[in-house]
């Protein structure tokens, strides 16, 4: 049997669909405050990095729908279906003020899709769908565990 050594990663980048950039850039930066990391491309076919705050090597990409060209229109029409469902990506955040994070989120035009809950796995959490159907959900951090 091989042995695996350990190796020295962090996640730097995940990536999440998006099929309206502006209003993508707008829920990322002005309702979860996200900094603009970068944000190249026109019109619809931009990719956008953001990230949040104090945390330089983290980053979130924003990435236009089926971009690669070898994406068939069926498979494109398909993502843009589960896109609308809020099947397709999502993301989980965390926060040490749940509460206050949930009340600041759901104040704007953000679709709730639960409110903060103790879940029977031991998480408290919410989440809320961003502009292109994506779940955003958001973890309480407790000091009380690892």
């Amino acid at each position: 049997m091989a042995s695996v050594r350990a190796m020295d990663l962090t996640i730097h980048t995940s990536s999440l669909p998006h099929d309206d950039p502006d209003a993508a850039l707008a829920f990322y930066r002005d309702i979860l405050g996200f900094e603009v990391r970068s944000d190249v491309g026109h019109g619809q076919m931009r990719w956008i990095t953001v990230g949040p705050a104090g945390q330089p090597d983290t980053s979130l990409l924003l990435a236009p729908v089926a971009a690669d060209p070898s994406t068939t229109e069926a498979e494109r029409s398909t993502i843009l279906e589960m896109m609308a469902k809020g099947t397709y990506g999502w993301v989980m955040l965390a926060t040490r003020d749940l509460d206050a994070t949930f009340d600041q989120v759901q104040a704007t035009d953000a679709e709730v899709v639960q409110e903060p809950i103790l879940q029977p796995y031991g998480v408290r959490d919410c989440a809320f769908r961003d502009p292109a159907g994506n779940l955003v959900r958001i973890q309480e951090l407790r000091s009380d565990i690892g």
